[in-house]
């Protein structure tokens, strides 16, 4: 693989990748580690891509299952989370952020590709792995979550 295109995709992708992950995880060391294990497997695998938002859509899908698979890690159970709270750049952001952070992982996913990343429900479902009714569920469960936690805003 040429070091300029790996350069290129970092550069590209990596605020997207670490902000999806962080919401999924809500841990910034963790999510740091499911990115840059994320982009190994870019590296590894060395995929040829139809357009750059099949690119951004497959580098999703990996670190969304990193994601995932660090969730079920018998590893994460042992310890507690170091970060207090979610770092935002006004209070407002931060109750919505924690607000968001108090939603079950898989909400949390839903949400962020869905509101921060600019996916449809089909996309999200098809990079989850999950169906697309699914998907709209956990939107709606946790739009309702959010509303109760935020004071109906």
């Amino acid at each position: 693989m040429d070091p300029n295109r790996l350069e290129e995709t970092v550069k590209t992708h990596e605020n997207a990748l670490y902000r999806a992950a962080l919401a999924i995880l809500g841990d910034a060391q963790e999510a740091q580690d499911a990115v840059q294990d994320a982009f190994l497997r870019y590296l590894e695998k060395a995929p040829d891509f139809a357009s750059p938002e099949h690119e951004k859509a497959w580098l999703l899908r990996v670190t969304v299952n990193g994601c995932k698979s660090r969730l079920r890690s018998p590893w994460r159970r042992r310890r507690s989370p170091l970060l207090e709270s979610f770092p935002a750049a006004t209070a407002e952001e931060q109750g919505v952020m924690e607000a968001v952070r108090a939603l079950p992982a898989k909400d949390r996913a839903a949400i962020h590709l869905f509101y921060y990343e600019g996916y449809q429900a089909a996309e999200i479902a098809a990079m989850t792995g999950e169906a697309e009714g699914t998907v709209r569920s956990r939107l709606s469960r946790a739009r309702a979550k959010l509303r109760r936690l935020l004071g109906e805003d």
